[in-house]
């Protein structure tokens, strides 16, 4: 592997480890629903440490994933200031990991506002950097045909965050399925990314 191909390379597996340790978790903690607890409720109990550990991952491969954005496009600066969205993303995710949630049932911390306040930010600024950066990514010839299908992932991104807010994540409504999709449609966003540009000849212009 080329070492100009790294950053795609780290950003594909972490999403693909991020993605075992959530399935993991799973396993490990049927007390948790999948349709009705946030991802973050896995902070508190048994194994809790997995989910710090996919927090940090999470911020790895985001991070990774602007280094990509900025290798292939150094000379657009539109798009690297649109970057500046996925890293308060990465770090934010990052910081969840020392701020555990306060899911139903468990008594009250007060990190629990630190985690959810930084989640707000974490997932607005997601939100606006995938919509930018698709649009900025019609520009641009490698990712031209498949900018529309970006965009379109990043307009469902609104729908499920606003799904999910509006959930409140009370017990029996559908807040854990609606933020599990929000996630899983940042990382195949991420991953459609970085398959392109790792098949790609050259990542630098």
């Amino acid at each position: 592997m080329k070492n100009k191909n790294i950053y795609a390379y780290i950003t594909i597996v972490c999403i693909i480890i991020y993605i075992l340790l959530d399935l993991l978790l799973a396993h490990l903690r049927p007390d948790y629903s999948l349709i009705h607890n946030a991802e973050s409720d896995y902070t508190r109990g048994k194994y809790s440490y997995l989910m710090d550990i996919n927090f940090i991952v999470r911020c790895v491969f985001s991070l990774s994933f602007v280094k990509i954005l900025w290798i292939k496009f150094s000379k657009n600066q539109k798009i690297k200031s649109a970057t500046y969205w996925v890293i308060a993303w990465a770090i934010s995710s990052g910081l969840l990991a020392f701020f555990p949630d306060n899911p139903y049932g468990y008594p009250k911390l007060w990190t629990g506002q630190i985690h959810l306040f930084l989640a707000t930010i974490a997932f607005i600024s997601i939100i606006v950097g995938m919509i930018k950066i698709s649009i900025i990514l019609k520009q641009e010839s490698l990712l031209k045909n498949i900018s529309v299908l970006l965009l379109i992932i990043g307009i469902f991104e609104i729908i499920m965050f606003m799904l999910t807010a509006l959930s409140g994540f009370n017990p029996h409504t559908l807040g854990g399925l609606y933020e599990r999709i929000f996630l899983a449609l940042i990382m195949i966003w991420q991953f459609i990314i970085s398959i392109r540009l790792w098949q790609s000849s050259n990542l630098t212009n």
